[in-house]
């Protein structure tokens, strides 16, 4: 049984790096996306109530957020572990995942930090918008998501950093590289 989570800047690999871990471990990759876009599909009440924020793009409040991630987090799947890609994103979403695992008398073994040099994920994220015809991804707007993602995420880092389950990784290099260096970090700390 493996519990994780996976944060990182954005560009930095972690959707690339949660499908990869998810066939390495057995365990389903859950991103907060995915939980939302399956609700709002299949009209749950949790799902017309978050669409009703993302219409009119807004951000899903923490308590709703909460009560989707604790719904996915039942399901059957996810009894042998999970990897988490997403969520949490504030102090209070730490909590309230350490509150939903302490229910079912379990906890999270490792938070993986994928670490990542900005101008490289700039560049990145820059060619993957040429790429993918995303006029809206300038280099203005990639550098601004960098900004508020150090700014909300360094106290969280800070918290799982505190209570000895962060493990860094550099993010950067060939995928199965990067995937190499994730599993021989945690399979250091299981031993330590």
């Amino acid at each position: 049984m493996m519990k994780l989570l996976l944060i990182g800047p954005p560009g930095a690999g972690k959707g690339t790096q949660a499908s990869k871990l998810s066939e390495v471990f057995g365990i389903p990759a859950i991103s907060t996306g995915d939980i939302f876009r399956a609700n709002v599909k299949n009209e749950t009440p949790l799902g017309l109530e978050a669409k009703s924020y993302m219409d009119r793009g807004a951000y899903v409040p923490d308590d709703l957020t909460n009560k989707l991630v604790r719904d996915r987090l039942q399901n059957p799947d996810c009894v042998n572990g999970f990897l988490l890609d997403g969520y949490p994103r504030t102090a209070d979403q730490v909590n309230e995942l350490a509150d939903i695992l302490r229910e079912t008398d379990s906890a999270l073994d490792a938070v993986i930090q994928l670490t990542a040099d900005t101008d490289e994920v700039v560049r990145r994220l820059a060619k993957r918008a040429i790429d993918q015809g995303r006029s809206d991804d300038t280099e203005d707007v990639i550098r601004n998501r960098m900004a508020i993602y150090e700014d909300q995420t360094a106290p969280l880092i800070s918290l799982y950093a505190a209570r000895g389950l962060l493990i860094m990784v550099d993010g950067l290099g060939e995928i199965d590289e990067v995937t190499s260096r994730i599993v021989e970090a945690l399979n250091a700390k299981n031993q330590s």
